[in-house]
C-alpha cells in the first residue's frame, strides 16, 4: 500500500466525511420539517487481505444509519384534523399519478408516513402537506363497524345522515316516597295518591279492579278545656259552660251552626230541641261527633278523640265530609280552622289505562311531572315526550298496602272530552320500605305510542336493574338523574375532526358525531429498512417486509408530531466532521511531501 495507499485512503475518508455532511445539512435543513426522520452517518472500515503482521488499518466507506423508530416531540395544534402518532406505525397514504377531471387518479402504490397534517380538500379527501391522501377503513354510520379489512384512500361527502326513529329511552329517577301534589294533605293519609273516584275513566293500568273506598281522616290541633288544671278536651267535655269547667274554651252559642256535607245542625238552648240537625249547647263533644257522623252515613269509623285532646274526623266508607261553621272561635276551641273536609279513597270504574280529556285538570293536580325527552319519529320529526308519576297506594294506609306507582306519557296536551289526553304505561312500579322496586321492572314497551298525532312506533323505556327508586325528598317531586333516546333528525355533514381512539368523526348539522372511519397504523419488522419518498413518506422493501396493521401504537389527535432532529447535536457533528475532513486533507499534504522528497533523491 504506502505512501499512495494512504493518498487513496485519505480521499475515501474525504469523500465519507462529504457524505456525512451532506446528512448534517439535510438535518438541520428539516428540523422544522414535521415528523422528519434525521439521518446519521455510520462509517465502515474496509481491510485489504493481509497476513496477521501486516494487518493495515484500511480504508473507510459511509453509509445511512436511519432513525425512522425515533419519534419527534408531539405538540398540540389546533386544527382538528390533525394527528401525531405516539409509539410505532405509520399511517397508510397514497398519492394520485395523475388528475382527471379535477379528480386524483391514484397510482395503487401504499406509502407510510409520520407527517399528520391531514386536513379536508374540495373533493372530501384528507390530504396532508406533502400531497399523500390518507387511507383507512370506512365505518357504516348506522352499525358503528368497521367495513373491509385492507385500507383504502377515505373520502367524505356532504351526504345527508338519514334520521333515525326514537326506539329506546334511557330512564333513571327518584320518586319522592310522599308526593307533593296539589292536593296532599299531610294530616289526612292517602290524600298524595292518585284519587280514582275523581276521574270519569280510571287511569290504572287497564283491568285493575275497582278501588273499595277507604277512610279518610282529617285531624285538628290538640286542645284543653276550661278547666284552671291544664286538661286535654274529652268526648264529654261540653261545648259550653262556665271557666274552671270540662268545657271547650269558647262556647258554642243558641242559634250557631255547623255545615256538614250541606247539612247543617243547629245550636239549640240547654235543654233545648236534639235530633239528627240540632244539638243543645250543653251537648258534648262526643254528641256533636255523632250527629256529624250519622249525617255522613259513617258506620264504620267513628270519629274520635284522642287522649292528648285530637279530635279526628273520619269519613267512612259511604261519603266525603266537608264542614264549615258560622262561630269559628268555638270550632277552633275544637281544634279546626276554615273548612274542614276530607275525601275517601279508592272508588271509580275498572281501569282503563288511560286519561281522557275532562279528567286532565285532575290528573295534574294528583300526579308530579317525570320530565321530557324529545323523541323523533321515522321520518325525522320531532316530538315533546312527557311523562308523568301517579302514586296509586301506599304502604301507610296499613295492611294489604303497598307503595305503588303508575307512569303516564302524554298523548295529547289538547284532548277533550272523552279523547286519550295521558296513556298509562300499562305496569304497576311497586316499591319497597328500602326505596327499591320488587319486583324490579327492567323495561317498559310503549306499544303503538302516538304523541300529538305523530306515531313513534313501540319504544322501549329502560330503567335498569336500579334506575327506579322511591326514597324521601323534601321536594315531593320525581328527581330525574338521566332521559335520553336514540333517535335522531336528518343532518348534513358540516365538518370532520380526529379522536384520540383513531376515528375520523364526522360533525353533523343535527348536532350527532358519528364515527366514519377507523385510520389503521402500519408497522414493519425492520422499520429502518424503509426507503425514503420525498414528503416525509417512505415504501415498503424487502429489508423492511410488508406493512403489519392492527399493532401500532396510538393516535393523538390535533396534535402533530415534530422532527427528532437535534440541532444541538447536530452542531456538534459539523463541528466533528469539519475537523475530520481537515485532518484527512492533511494525511494528503503529507503524503505529497513524502512523494516529494522520494522524488528528490532522484535529482
Amino acid at each position: 500500500m504506502g505512501i499512495f495507499g494512504a493518498l487513496t485512503t485519505s480521499v475515501a475518508g474525504l469523500r465519507s466525511q462529504s457524505y456525512a455532511l451532506e446528512n448534517i445539512s439535510g438535518n438541520i435543513a428539516n428540523s422544522q420539517t414535521t415528523a422528519f426522520k434525521r439521518i446519521d452517518t455510520s462509517f465502515l472500515d474496509l481491510i485489504p487481505d493481509t497476513g496477521t503482521t501486516a494487518q493495515l488499518a484500511g480504508s473507510v466507506t459511509a453509509g445511512s444509519r436511519e432513525t425512522n423508530s425515533v419519534q419527534g416531540s408531539v405538540q398540540a395544534a389546533s386544527v382538528a384534523t390533525y394527528m401525531a402518532i405516539n409509539g410505532d406505525g405509520f399511517f397508510a397514504v397514497q398519492k394520485p399519478g395523475s388528475f382527471t377531471d379535477n379528480l386524483p387518479v391514484f397510482d395503487g402504490v401504499d406509502r407510510y408516513t409520520r407527517r399528520g397534517d391531514f386536513t379536508l380538500d374540495k373533493n372530501g379527501y384528507l390530504v396532508n402537506g406533502a400531497g399523500y391522501y390518507l387511507e383507512g377503513l370506512p365505518i357504516d354510520p348506522t352499525t358503528g363497524n368497521v367495513t373491509g379489512s385492507v385500507p383504502k384512500v377515505l373520502k367524505f361527502g356532504n351526504d345527508f345522515l338519514p334520521s333515525q326513529p326514537t326506539t329506546a329511552v334511557t330512564y333513571r329517577a327518584n320518586l319522592a316516597s310522599y308526593p307533593l301534589t296539589t292536593k296532599h294533605d299531610t294530616s289526612s293519609p292517602g290524600t298524595e295518591l292518585l284519587n280514582v273516584a275523581d276521574f270519569t275513566a280510571n287511569p290504572s293500568v287497564i283491568g285493575t279492579p275497582a278501588t273499595p273506598f277507604a277512610n279518610a281522616s282529617k285531624a285538628g290541633t290538640a286542645q284543653n278545656s276550661k278547666l284552671t288544671t291544664p286538661t286535654a278536651i274529652s268526648t264529654s267535655t261540653l261545648l259550653s259552660g262556665l271557666s274552671n269547667t270540662d268545657s271547650i274554651t269558647s262556647n258554642f252559642g243558641i242559634g250557631d251552626t255547623i255545615t256538614v256535607n250541606g247539612t247543617p245542625i243547629t245550636f239549640t238552648a240547654s235543654g233545648g230541641t236534639n235530633d239528627a240537625t240540632h244539638i243543645p249547647v250543653d251537648s258534648t263533644v262526643g254528641a256533636l261527633l255523632g250527629k256529624i257522623d250519622a249525617i255522613t252515613n259513617n258506620t264504620t269509623n267513628p270519629s274520635t278523640v284522642s287522649p292528648s285532646g285530637v279530635v279526628t274526623i273520619n269519613t267512612g266508607l259511604n261519603n266525603n265530609v266537608s264542614i264549615t261553621t258560622n262561630n269559628a272561635s268555638a270550632f277552633g276551641a275544637l281544634g279546626f280552622v276554615g273548612t274542614v273536609s276530607a275525601t275517601r279513597t279508592g272508588g271509580g270504574t275498572v281501569g282503563v289505562g288511560k286519561v281522557i280529556g275532562s279528567d286532565n285538570q285532575a290528573f295534574i293536580n294528583e300526579s308530579i311531572s317525570g320530565g321530557a325527552v324529545t323523541a323523533y319519529d321515522v321520518s325525522g320529526s320531532p316530538v315533546s315526550l312527557q311523562f308523568r308519576w301517579a302514586k296509586m297506594d301506599s304502604a301507610s294506609l296499613g295492611a294489604g298496602h303497598s307503595d305503588v306507582w303508575n307512569m303516564f306519557y302524554q298523548v295529547d296536551p289538547n284532548a277533550k272530552g272523552a279523547a286519550t289526553a295521558w296513556q298509562n304505561v300499562g305496569t304497576n312500579f311497586t316499591f319497597q320500605a328500602n326505596g327499591q322496586m320488587n319486583p324490579v321492572v327492567a323495561s317498559v314497551t310503549l306499544s303503538n305510542a302516538t304523541v300529538g298525532g305523530v306515531s313513534l312506533g313501540s319504544p322501549t323505556i329502560n330503567f335498569g336493574s336500579g334506575g327506579l327508586t322511591q326514597f324521601a325528598d323534601a321536594n315531593g317531586n320525581a328527581q330525574v338523574n338521566q332521559i335520553a333516546q336514540d333517535g335522531f333528525p336528518a343532518g348534513q355533514l358540516q365538518t370532520v375532526s380526529i379522536s384520540n381512539n383513531g376515528r375520523v368523526v364526522g360533525n353533523y348539522s343535527n348536532g350527532r358525531n358519528i364515527d366514519l372511519a377507523a385510520i389503521t397504523l402500519a408497522t414493519f419488522n425492520g422499520t429502518n429498512y424503509l426507503k425514503r419518498d420525498n414528503g416525509g413518506a417512505f415504501e415498503a422493501t424487502d429489508e423492511s417486509g410488508a406493512a403489519l396493521f392492527g399493532k401500532g401504537g396510538t393516535i393523538v389527535g390535533s396534535s402533530l408530531e415534530g422532527s427528532n432532529t437535534d440541532i444541538a447535536e447536530e452542531f456538534t457533528k459539523l463541528i466533528v466532521t469539519q475537523q475530520a475532513y481537515s485532518a484527512n486533507t492533511k494525511v494528503i499534504t503529507t503524503s505529497n511531501q513524502m512523494v516529494q522528497d522520494l522524488l528528490n533523491v532522484l535529482r
